[in-house]
């Protein structure tokens, strides 16, 4: 495939586990910085890159990253349909809502019934508020929510609107539940996680989380970073 990163690529990337966006969209930096397309006029011109929507560390998955004048698009791509596959672990808590920081709480999860999961599904299927977690990357006055948490800083998150479209389990296994979701733009799976357990009265906590799509971008059509600069240079 001609690629031309000057006037603008979308690439669909599979983001591995532990690796953060950062990281991902640097080693596609670093492999394009040389490509023929960035020589514009006899002119070497910088890669001009970025990704539409963040994925934690712990999350894989469909990343969009566009180059150089395709990059005018990632509001748009921002602001599609998102659909997750994951698993919640009940009747435990986390203070970032997921496996990156260690369990602070437990709960009872004896009570839980499977149609409780399954009703528990329905109720946040819908338009309705939700608090972003404080380890995210929310701008408050003009810092994010994760660097005001680690260092200690008081933060207080406000709620907003989102939408879960879909909210389908897939599978249980007490304590675990696997879902698949579809929502909007702006929606905290890690989040969810939390609300989910409290809905239950009990706990809960995200322990793997895979974006499968956004919009009509599917997962099935993305590469690793590795494989892509692998391709573009082998």
């Amino acid at each position: 495939m001609d690629y031309n990163f000057y006037t603008g690529e979308v690439l669909l990337i599979d983001k591995p586990y532990t690796w953060s966006s950062f990281q991902a969209v640097n080693k596609l930096k670093h492999a394009i910085k040389n490509h023929p397309s960035l020589l514009v006029d006899g002119v070497k011109v910088k890669p001009k890159i970025g990704h539409a929507g963040t994925l934690d560390p712990l999350a894989t998955g469909l990343l969009i990253v566009c180059t150089g004048k395709k990059t005018k698009t990632i509001n748009d791509l921002m602001g599609m349909e998102k659909e997750y596959t994951g698993t919640f672990l009940l009747g435990a808590t986390t203070p970032c809502f997921d496996l990156e920081k260690e369990v602070d709480k437990t709960f009872p999860t004896e009570h839980i019934t499977l149609e409780a999961i399954q009703q528990a599904a329905k109720d946040f299927t819908g338009i309705q508020q939700q608090v972003p977690p404080i380890f995210s990357a929310v701008m408050i006055s003009g810092k994010r929510a994760y660097e005001m948490a680690r260092a200690g800083e008081e933060v207080e998150m406000k709620s907003r609107e989102i939408e879960i479209k879909e909210f389908e389990i897939t599978n249980v296994n007490m304590p675990s539940v696997s879902f698949r979701i579809v929502c909007s733009k702006g929606t905290y799976i890690r989040s969810l996680a939390r609300d989910f357990g409290l809905a239950l009265n009990s706990g809960a906590h995200l322990t793997a989380l895979c974006r499968t799509r956004i919009g009509d971008f599917k997962l099935g059509d993305a590469v690793t970073p590795q494989e892509f600069a692998e391709k573009l240079n082998p």
